[in-house]
């Protein structure tokens, strides 16, 4: 299994939560944001830190492009940052070929400063799930090949496994998910990559504390699975998600019950380059 710190390279206290839970916890990969504003800090650190498994975090909304605006006039609002509005982007990418090439050009570019990094590329994903859009997968995909994607995240949570632990817990629906997951599982596999069967952080999405984590190490499925996590070391630093408990999730990930689950039984530890 695989577990997943996103967002590395956003802030300094995300990178030093991703360094503290990989080296005192049980994380093994963490998701780069190339255009995030700590990302050479976080990538001095996984030079550092040569068996965590690292790999690209495609950001298209909520962050800076790594192309300059005007190269992506139409996904970019008046202060250079990607518009908000996924909804209204992913609907326009579907009639508008213009911005399609734009989000070409711009996952390229990204993937070009992740090779940049000498990095290995462990895995692909893309902020908040954005390549859940057929449009947006078949670019990554497509464009991967040529620096070597072979993983790629499904986000597909058995919500059975949630309520096996939280009993009385109100788990986000996922019947407007996942039928795009379950194409997007179809696209990957047909392309030859390697994906998890099961990933789990959804639903407690900037709310993974111990006795979730550890509830779910304890209940997994059969099969390749990931988790993944928003850790830092504060909660409120610049850049940060409302509402997320990024100690706890860093708290979590070092939790004495959390190792000792993880570390026992049949569980094999990695990143997707050991599925």
């Amino acid at each position: 299994m695989v577990i997943t710190a996103d967002d590395f390279g956003l802030a300094p206290e995300v990178n030093e939560a991703v360094e503290a839970a990989f080296s005192n916890g049980i994380l093994t990969a963490a998701s780069l944001m190339v255009s995030g504003p700590a990302a050479a800090d976080a990538v001095a650190r996984a030079c550092r830190l040569p068996q965590l498994r690292v790999g690209l975090h495609i950001v298209l909304i909520d962050g800076r492009p790594v192309l300059p605006p005007e190269r992506v006039p139409d996904l970019v609002d008046a202060g250079g940052r990607f518009r908000r509005g996924m909804v209204q982007l992913g609907a326009e990418m579907v009639v508008r070929r213009t911005i399609r090439n734009q989000i070409a050009a711009e996952i390229d570019a990204q993937y070009a400063a992740f090779r940049a990094t000498g990095l290995a590329l462990d895995h692909v994903n893309a902020h908040k799930h954005f390549h859940l859009h057929p449009a947006v997968a078949g670019a990554i995909i497509t464009i991967g090949r040529h620096y070597g994607l072979a993983g790629l995240r499904v986000p597909s949570e058995p919500r059975w496994v949630l309520k096996t632990v939280e009993p009385h817990s109100h788990s986000s629906p996922t019947w407007i998910t996942a039928p795009w997951a379950r194409l997007l599982s179809r696209t990957a596999r047909r392309s030859g990559l390697q994906t998890p069967d099961s990933v789990f952080g959804l639903a407690w999405s900037g709310a993974m504390t111990a006795a979730r984590l550890t509830g779910l190490l304890r209940q997994l499925p059969k099969g390749r699975t990931e988790i993944y996590l928003h850790p830092a070391t504060r909660d409120d630093f610049p850049g940060h998600a409302p509402g997320y408990r990024y100690c706890e999730e860093l708290a979590a990930l070092t939790a004495p019950a959390a190792i000792a689950t993880a570390r026992s039984g049949d569980l094999a530890l990695g990143g997707y380059a050991d599925f």
